[in-house]
Formats: structure tokens, sequence, C-alpha cells
């Protein structure tokens, strides 16, 4: 499952996904429901794009 979390196809669409969700949340949802949900929604994508930066899409050898 790490593996799979970790490859870049995931975490392009988490990042695009969540970045999405994140920006329509807040007029989609009243109140501070919708604000929060944006805010954990941009969270979660922020956390795709890093990992996307430093370059942990690369998928790694787990040891036998």
């Amino acid at each position: 499952m790490k593996s799979l979390l970790a490859s870049k196809p995931v975490l392009w669409f988490l990042f695009l996904f969540n970045l999405v969700v994140a920006a329509i949340a807040p007029f989609a949802v009243d109140g501070t429901q919708g604000v929060m949900t944006g805010v954990g929604m941009g969270v979660v994508s922020l956390g795709a794009g890093v990992s996307l930066l430093r370059g942990s899409g690369k998928p790694t050898r787990e040891p036998a």
C-alpha cells in the first residue's frame, strides 16, 4: 500500500483533486464546515505537492 501511495500518478491525483475540492468547498458548503473542508483538503493537496517536488514519488524497494 505504501508503494502505491508513493507513486507519481497517485500523488498527482491527490494533489489536483484535493486542490480543486479545496477551492470549491467554501462556495459549495456554507459556513464553518465549508471553510474547514477547504483547509483540510488544502493540507492534503500541499502534502502531495511537496512529495512530488521532493521526488519521493519514485518507487522504493522494501527490504525483504
